[in-house]
């Protein structure tokens, strides 16, 4: 996907800000990973890996892993440097440098992103599931729980009782059903997280130095981390940090009090006042006014802000006329979720089209064969990156076979998901969208959509549902935030190979860490008990594939041609908009907008994303980039403002056991 000169106001202003710091820094020594820094990020791993679950399941507010840029990582570093500065008073040759900072930042991130939305939060709670919610009525241990694999799922009496009651983890009566389904899980989620890094090694020079991408969201904890501290000198940035905080205080005040009116930022669901047809037709319509949304926003590209909130609009749209005209009648029409599915194939073929030469020199040296290919200075060589991703999916391959699915689904099922993956990562590195979530737009779902649930039978269909866990809908992606780290360590000089090493021990540690703590607060609050809420969300995850595993075993639906129709117009929808944008360079309709605007978080975001692109427009067009460049740390300030007091409100609610103020949803 090009980026095209309609989407570089900002991109002008970064690259010509990375020409003079790559001059910089070919000059300075090179800065290396160190093992304090490695240190501090495990360290700091459970302890950000307990506050997020305690935020987005026991109290179920705050949730700072379903946006791109997690508000718990900012946070964390926000309290590093205060450290920082205090070591720098009283004990300078302790100071962390900018490389150990972003190196406790990224590894921060990859440990979010394991005990975040959708990713191991999921998996835990779908495995003792169908055991315990199994009865003669519904005929589930006969129709599918005793066809599950033991070693994915948690079948023992006792320990899915006090899973979802409440008890001690640390009982062998509880822990002891979960270490084998646990340790086979750990070992397919660090084969993902490995295969993510060796795909990352081979896309990152031709996106960072060759492409020369964006990624619009290193740009706050570059910022925060530079040496000398530049962006804290700002005013403009207190002064935006200032209204943002403002406006969390009362509002965070007047949850603890409520005689003191709350800044109305966040209004619910509009559509009730479109009662008539086919106007209530509409679906789900948030009006809300995030500040940190809007400060994200002015990150963006003008094109792509403009084109969120203009197809969230074409989206309603399809609603209101799908019911006009009388076709509401068939199920899921028009098939949001299929075109949106569709754009985001169109992004990730678009995105390796585009590299195509590179990786014809990656795969002739791979062979021996004569390239120009130069990967000395990457984090593991290319060889290896290859052979990596040959005996990641050689595993992959095996781990689903012996799980029980057909060969002839796990080739697609993968194609599929590796084809999501790449293209999200090419949306953050290209153009940072504050959200990338598709809901049920997964391989586990459009596999059964398109050939029927019939055709794949109950063991390929049970586990399609264990698969759930890592396709509900993308939000919590470790492989962006790999991408990203890259970046930065292009952006300070950092040594790469250290930080692939920092990220990869990260995984690993994060994975454990994400599945005790998950384990932990669930058998201490009881997984399907009033505490854990509202609502009860560890019941409301397992419930989702295994009721939708009822609905397909007892009443499966026939293939429809609709869907697949649907698909293949989001699919050329986006091939056309990124060719189009290509050959006219005032084009304003940018496909990652198309893609990601029916999402659950663009729902919540097209008002700041509008907010933000009439404020940038403006900016741009009557101050040009000196203006954008002068005003841009006021919103960064905005961001960091929301962040910090937005977190000290969830951290004070859960220490003192009380309501709290969550900024974000």
């Amino acid at each position: 996907m090009n980026r095209g000169p309609v989407s570089s106001e900002a991109d002008a202003v970064r690259s010509g800000i990375e020409i003079r710091e790559s001059i910089c820094q070919n000059l300075a020594p090179k800065r290396y990973v160190t093992p304090r820094a490695v240190a501090v990020g495990l360290v700091l791993i459970p302890v950000n890996s307990y506050w997020i679950f305690m935020m987005e399941i026991i109290r179920y507010q705050g949730h700072p892993t379903t946006i791109s840029l997690f508000y718990s990582s900012i946070f964390n570093l926000v309290i590093l440097i205060l450290l920082n500065s205090l070591l720098r008073r009283f004990a300078p040759r302790w100071v962390f440098s900018q490389a150990e900072l972003l190196t406790i930042y990224v590894m921060l991130n990859i440990g979010a992103a394991l005990v975040g939305h959708d990713s191991i939060q999921i998996l835990v709670s779908l495995m003792p599931y169908p055991a315990y919610f199994a009865t003669p009525e519904n005929r589930w241990r006969t129709l599918f729980v005793d066809k599950l694999p033991d070693w994915l799922v948690v079948k023992d009496p006792t320990a899915v009782k006090n899973f979802f009651r409440g008890g001690s983890l640390y009982d062998p009566a509880n822990y002891g059903p979960w270490l084998v389904p646990v340790l086979w899980w750990s070992a397919f989620i660090i084969v993902l997280l490995l295969m993510f890094l060796c795909i990352n090694v081979l896309l990152r020079k031709q996106w960072t130095e060759r492409e020369r991408l964006s990624y619009p969201l290193v740009q706050l904890p570059l910022d925060m981390t530079a040496e000398g501290a530049p962006l804290f000198r700002e005013k403009l940035l207190w002064l935006g940090f200032g209204i943002a905080a403002l406006i969390d205080i009362i509002n965070g005040l007047a949850v603890l009090y409520p005689s003191i009116p709350m800044i109305p930022i966040k209004l619910e669901d509009q559509s009730r006042y479109f009662t008539t047809r086919p106007w209530n037709n509409i679906g789900w319509l948030p009006v809300q006014f995030y500040p940190f949304g809007i400060g994200l926003g002015i990150l963006l590209p003008v094109d792509l802000l403009f084109s969120c909130w203009f197809f969230f609009w074409i989206w309603k749209l399809q609603r209101i006329l799908t019911a006009a005209f009388g076709y509401d009648s068939i199920p899921n029409m028009p098939f949001v979720n299929e075109q949106s599915f569709g754009a985001y194939m169109g992004i990730a073929v678009f995105a390796i089209a585009v590299s195509r030469r590179h990786f014809m020199g990656i795969f002739r040296h791979f062979l021996g064969l004569k390239s120009e290919v130069d990967d000395k200075d990457e984090p593991i060589p290319y060889k290896a990156a290859v052979w990596g991703l040959i005996l990641g999916v050689t595993f992959l391959f095996w781990f689903s076979r012996r799980a029980g699915l057909s060969g002839w689904v796990v080739v697609p099922f993968f194609l599929i998901y590796f084809a999501m993956c790449i293209a999200i990562t090419r949306m953050r590195a290209e153009l940072g969208p504050p959200a990338h979530d598709l809901h049920n737009g997964g391989p586990d779902t459009i596999i059964p959509n398109l050939v029927g649930p019939r055709t794949l039978g109950t063991q390929n269909l049970g586990v399609l549902s264990l698969y759930f866990w890592f396709n509900r809908a993308y939000r919590s992606h470790p492989m962006p935030f790999q991408l990203e780290g890259f970046k930065m360590a292009e952006r300070v000089r950092m040594d790469y190979r250290g930080l692939f090493w920092a990220m990869l021990i990260a995984g690993v540690f994060g994975t454990y860490v994400a599945f005790w703590v998950i384990l932990h607060l669930n058998y201490q609050y009881g997984g399907a008990s009033s505490n854990i809420g509202p609502p009860n969300v560890t019941m409301i995850f397992g419930t989702e594939p295994w009721m939708r595993m009822d609905s397909w075993l007892k009443s499966p639906f026939e293939q429809r041609t609709e869907r697949a129709v649907a698909i293949a117009i989001g699919f050329a929808v986006t091939i056309l908009l990124n060719s189009l944008r290509m050959r006219i360079s005032w084009f304003p309709f940018h496909p990652v907008g198309y893609a990601v605007s029916s999402s659950w978080s663009m729902h919540r975001l097209w008002l700041p994303m509008f907010i933000a692109w009439i404020i940038k427009l403006v900016i741009l067009r009557y101050g040009g980039l000196k203006l954008y460049r002068q005003a841009l740390p006021f919103f960064l300030g905005v961001i960091l403002g929301e962040c910090v007091v937005g977190s000290f409100w969830t951290i004070w609610g859960i220490s003192f056991h009380i309501p709290s103020y969550a900024f974000w949803p």
